[in-house]
């Protein structure tokens, strides 16, 4: 629970700018592995669960919003 805690309380401009430096990491890992130079492949791993954990919180805060909006649409409309 950590983890997801530490991903949760990063700012929209943060998370973002983690998941800019993943990604950027996977590219530069994965040209590593072809060029042998490569010491650490469970890093690449560990690189794509960083992604993936990115995408996952800023698609949630996505939907929030979208339900947000939905709610005070409802509202206006009653």
């Amino acid at each position: 629970m950590a983890r997801n805690a530490n991903w949760q309380n990063l700012s929209d401009g943060d998370l973002l700018e983690r998941l800019d430096e993943a990604k950027e990491e996977v590219f530069k890992l994965r040209f590593q592995i072809i060029t042998g130079r490569l010491d650490n492949n469970a890093r690449l791993k560990q690189a794509k669960k960083e992604v993936a954990r990115a995408m996952t919180e800023l698609r949630l805060r996505e939907i929030q919003a979208a339900e947000t909006q939905a709610q005070m649409q409802e509202a206006t409309d009653a």
